[in-house]
């Protein structure tokens, strides 16, 4: 069981760096969006969001792979299994079932679902984040326009 949590813990301290760096990456660019201000800021609001969106459903492809290649190397999956698919059924926690891991793995679907379950809820903070700058600056730039004083 230990070997479990060790191994589960490596790859979920590799993930969260993956998505630490595509945290930085996607605030780091809404931030420069917010400083190019447009004529059309409902335009740019939808570019941001899809941008931000796309690249977290990147990183999360990435962390499953991840996954996959940790079952692979561990040999979790039981012999001809999908391991990106049962990767992805465990990430989102779909819980299919048709796909179990061999006995002496059996903690790692729990711990990979527990990951992907901590990242989802952590990109959605980020997407919240990134829509509520968006707007505000969308908000500010139209009083602007109106000839309303800046805050």
């Amino acid at each position: 069981m230990l070997r479990q949590f060790l191994v589960s813990i490596a790859v979920s301290a590799g993930n969260i760096a993956i998505h630490a760096i595509v945290m930085a990456v996607v605030l780091w660019v809404a931030r420069i969006a917010e400083e190019r201000a447009t004529s059309h800021q409902s335009l740019r609001l939808v570019g941001v969001m899809i941008a931000t969106v796309s690249v977290l459903m990147v990183a999360h492809i990435a962390e499953v792979a991840v996954w996959a290649l940790a079952y692979r190397i561990v040999g979790a999956a039981p012999p001809g299994a999908d391991l990106i698919y049962f990767a992805f059924v465990n990430y989102t926690t779909l819980g299919y079932g048709d796909v179990t891991p061999v006995e002496r793995w059996q903690l790692l679907g729990p711990m990979t679902a527990m990951n992907g379950v901590l990242l989802f809820g952590w990109s959605t903070a980020v997407i919240f984040a990134v829509l509520r700058v968006a707007m505000t600056s969308q908000a500010e730039n139209g009083m602007r326009k109106k000839g309303a004083p800046p805050e």
